[in-house]
């Protein structure tokens, strides 16, 4: 019975790798997964005949397979143990002497004495011995140390924020995510523990849209925390006890037409110029998902009704085109000079009636337009006429922008114009404008320089983070104000911010070609020298938890259309890698202006992107609005189906790890360490805490105590890392996924809080929840 159950379950495996593997073979692919197929069919019919040459056999095929694996990927654990764990644990089970006895027939099984084969129980001590070994190897990893030393002693912060206090989103307009606290430090950051939990109450709900996620980063002023919810609340708490002050609900109509539902922050605003404390003297400003911006007084959380139109501004105001939910602002407004500048999203790949992407300045005491940067028609920045509408469908900037008050300037990451995969009919302006970084005046709304990441963008590859503004001392001892752009290419531009030239040279290199007839790619595509951009992709970097699902991999990726970075969109299906998720997303970088280093969290997920042709596109059923799958691109040509690049089993192709934390120093552009970040325990059914190197979507934080925080990882941890060396402090589990930017901030008696709020993001299918936690020293 043991030998017809083996022999059958060698049959199994042997006709599934022989199938596929002959396929593989028709694609150009490897040999071995059809030569095993036909090593496993051998085996079964040893077994099923009950010979001993059973075991000799499968020792040399399990040498065999254990040379192929580590010639394909070295000693990597990672990528050895799908390839060898099937076959080992085959071997283990022939070696049993329960089946041993089987492998002579004619004799009571009592009276037999098992067959012994050596050679196959060395073979199985050699593949544990490989595999302990690769346990022990991180090939992935760049290990090295940051300049510990401060460069200057007391750099420009941007803005005149107390040190104990985060007042806008990346805690001052320069948008660093540093804070000159250094109460918690490297020394005793282990001795972190929970303070207080406050709980919103915004839940995702049965009816919201895939991406209803918790992005928030609160700002801290005086002794109250301000922040808003996916569902646009704001609220008011007390930065000692987490107990609520006050909370407003704008009352956001559902809507399954939105592809996000988020927000991402607040933004807090007090007049110098009063000195009295009043109604509405200080004021808190929301952006909500219907494409309102509210004024709220900050004492209280009423409405201020000498604000726009009673207290609102109308953001669809201008718009040639105006669908409920195809337009609404995820993030916080920059105030500076006076101003509440602010950007807007709109749903990819929707739709060519596309709203405008235009910037718009609001006076911050009276909400009037003051002026309006449309890149769509560029030149006119004073306040379109009533009666005239903004540029349809041209660039947007979805996240937050930093600002220089002294150089009067405001630095907008630029998105793509609608379809991000079809690159025909866009005019002169979307092509300098698409997928950049601009400065604007913040005076007049007028362009003062564009540095362009991505020539004619095919693959939704927006700047998609706020730059972080910090004065970097040159070589020769001269202080340069710089710009760090991170984006999701991997390329980190690090340029004078008075003239968007780089400081960290930008190369241009040669790109892939091949887009469809009606369209054509840029012959060349910028690099900067400071990159996290990933290796190419190739048939040996596929992944998967079985030989069955890698050789599924395998497949996939010789049908699809990949030549590298840049690969255009196709007919066939195009690998696309990095993805649209990005290296690194709205999460940003940390900057330190100190040490004038910075810390990131790179992360590598491959996606395929199919032009579908719009007589083909299956009519729309009940789904709900998401950027994953088909987009319809209603207007052109052709729909996109779009989505990660995983196996039958729904885990990345790719090999692990998918995700770091990275330190690089600014002044040299020289990557000093990555190590791999996060464990799967959240994506398997079982919870193992296994440090493969996960995916995140979030960002980070720095503190002049050498310390880096970071939630944004699948699995939900809060962590602490040196700054110095990337290596991990301090961990502690969230009850929900903490894909937000974390803060930092001291009260008045003088106790530091690190904060996060873990509610869970959508898209990556992270826990959800509506927590707001600060943790603090122990006494």
């Amino acid at each position: 019975m043991l030998n017809f159950l083996t022999s059958g379950f060698l049959t199994l495996i042997g006709l599934a790798l022989a199938l596929g593997g002959a396929w593989l073979i028709s694609l150009g692919g490897s040999w071995y997964y059809a030569l095993a197929g036909l090593a496993f069919l051998v085996a079964a019919f040893l077994s099923f005949k009950r010979k001993p040459a059973l075991l000799p056999f499968y020792a040399v095929f399990l040498v065999a397979s254990l040379a192929w694996a580590v010639w394909e990927t070295g000693f990597d654990w990672w990528q050895l143990g799908p390839r060898g764990g099937l076959t080992v644990l085959i071997g283990l089970w022939l070696i049993t002497p329960v089946f041993r006895k089987t492998l002579t027939s004619g004799q009571p099984v009592p009276d037999v004495k098992p067959t012994r084969s050596f050679l196959l129980e060395g073979s199985v001590v050699l593949a544990v011995i490989v595999a302990v070994y690769s346990m022990m190897n991180n090939p992935n990893e760049v290990t090295g140390v940051l300049p510990g030393d401060p460069v200057v002693s007391s750099p420009s912060y941007g803005g005149t924020v107390p040190d104990g206090d985060w007042h806008q989103y990346g805690r001052t307009p320069y948008g660093q995510r540093y804070s000159p606290l250094d109460q918690i430090n490297i020394e005793n950051v282990t001795s972190l523990e929970q303070a207080w939990v406050y709980q919103t109450g915004d839940m995702k709900r049965v009816d919201d849209v895939p991406e209803t996620t918790y992005q928030v980063t609160p700002l801290k002023v005086g002794e109250t925390l301000y922040l808003c919810t996916p569902h646009s609340w704001a609220i008011a708490i007390d930065a000692n006890t987490g107990q609520e002050k006050w909370k407003f609900d704008p009352g956001i109509p559902q809507n399954p037409d939105r592809q996000h539902q988020t927000c991402r922050g607040v933004t807090y605003y007090k007049d110098p110029g009063v000195s009295e404390n009043g109604p509405c003297t200080a004021r808190v400003f929301l952006p909500t998902s219907d494409a309102r911006l509210i004024a709220l007084d900050a004492d209280t959380g009423e409405v201020c009704p000498s604000f726009g139109d009673d207290g609102t501004v109308h953001l669809e105001t201008g718009m040639p085109y105006n669908p409920a939910g195809y337009y609404y602002s995820t993030s916080p407004p920059v105030a500076a000079d006076g101003k509440l500048i602010i950007g807007g999203a709109v749903n990819d790949n929707y739709s060519t009636k596309s709203q405008s992407g235009v910037i718009r300045a609001y006076d911050i005491n009276t909400g009037e337009l003051i002026w309006n940067w449309d890149s769509g028609n560029p030149e006119q920045t004073e306040p379109i006429p009533e009666g005239q509408t903004y540029t349809a469908n041209s660039p947007n900037s979805w996240s937050v922008s930093s600002a220089d008050e002294v150089l009067g300037m405001i630095y907008v990451p630029l998105g793509n114009k609608v379809p991000d995969q079809l690159g025909m009919n866009r005019d002169e302006n979307v092509e300098t404008y698409s997928s950049s970084i601009v400065a604007l005046s913040l005076e007049t709304g007028q362009v003062q320089w564009v540095r362009q990441t991505v020539h004619h963008d095919l693959w939704d590859m927006d700047v998609p983070a706020q730059p972080a503004l910090l004065d970097i001392t040159n070589q020769d001892g001269q202080t340069v104000p710089a710009l760090v752009g991170p984006t999701k290419q991997g390329d980190i531009y690090v340029l004078d911010r008075r003239t968007g030239e780089a400081i960290i040279p930008v190369n241009e290199v040669p790109a892939p070609g091949g887009a469809i007839p009606e369209d054509f790619t840029a012959p060349t595509q910028p690099v900067s020298d400071l990159t996290f951009m990933p290796d190419p992709l190739t048939e040996k970097d596929m992944w998967g938890i079985t030989l069955f699902d890698q050789m599924a991999c395998r497949i996939a990726f010789h049908q699809l259309k990949y030549e590298g970075r840049y690969t255009p969109p196709s007919l066939q299906g195009s690998l696309i890698y990095p993805g649209n998720f990005g290296t690194f997303n709205w999460g940003s970088v940390a900057v330190d202006p100190e040490r004038q280093v910075m810390f990131g969290m790179p992360t590598y997920l491959a996606f395929t992107s199919q032009l579908i042709p719009r007589d083909e596109v299956p009519p729309r059923g009940t789904e709900k609005a998401s950027e994953m799958g088909i987009n319809r691109n209603i207007g052109a040509p052709y729909a996109v189906n779009m989505g990660p690049f995983v196996s039958p089993l729904g885990i990345p192709c790719q090999a692990p790890p998918w995700g770091y934390v990275a330190g690089a120093d600014l002044r040299t552009g020289k990557i000093a360490y990555k190590h791999k970040n996060g464990t799967v325990e959240d994506m398997t059914p079982l919870p193992l805490p296994f440090e493969v190197g996960v995916p995140g979507i979030g960002g980070p934080i720095i503190t002049k105590g050498g310390v880096a925080f970071l939630g944004a990882a699948v699995d939900n941890y809060f962590r602490a890392y040196d700054v110095s060396t990337g290596n991990q402090l301090w961990e502690t589990r969230l009850p929900a996924g903490g894909q937000s930017t974390p803060m930092t901030y001291q009260t008045k008696d003088g106790t530091q809080y690190v904060l996060i709020v873990a509610g869970g993001h959508g898209s990556i299918g992270t826990t959800p929840g509506d927590y707001v936690i600060a943790y603090k020293l122990s006494e």
